[in-house]
């Protein structure tokens, strides 16, 4: 049985740069209504900020193409964050993941998905060549102290 989430905001964009801050702005507003404290909400809008990143750097690098991006909230305080594109997809998602590997040339780190994986509870990275990729993030919000 599919769990349904209580609330979701879903928007596709273009692969631009000037879009990666607008989809890190509308996540970190979205997860405001979970009262996530400064730490929370930042390590969110960063974890959004390398997703988004990687879609326009790597899966469309000599294009544009288009990205979506979903948020939802579930039971226990949960934000789920799916980033997804129609590029050319991930040859080997193992290597990708590894601290410092990038297809993206000597002005990327390669810290990408080492750093989404540490602010976020989980990461799922599901890619397929020439069809695209899916990155899917969790992280629960703590309940904070006198709130319901």
């Amino acid at each position: 049985m599919k769990v349904r989430p209580n609330n979701y905001i879903a928007v596709e964009f273009m692969s631009r740069s000037a879009n990666e801050g607008f989809a890190r702005t509308a996540v970190a507003a979205f997860a405001a209504q979970l009262d996530p404290t400064l730490d929370e909400l930042g390590d969110i809008r960063t974890a959004v900020s390398e997703a988004v990143t990687n879609a326009i750097v790597h899966a469309y690098p000599d294009s544009l193409g288009k990205i979506s991006l979903r948020a939802s909230v579930f039971d226990g305080n949960v934000l789920e964050i799916v980033v997804r594109d129609w590029g050319r997809g991930i040859e080997n998602v193992e290597k990708a993941r590894e601290p410092l590997y990038t297809t993206g040339g000597e002005d990327r780190s390669g810290m990408g998905f080492t750093i989404m994986e540490s602010f976020m509870d989980s990461l799922c990275v599901r890619s397929r060549l020439g069809k695209g990729t899916v990155v899917t993030m969790k992280r629960r919000i703590a309940q904070r102290a006198g709130r319901k």
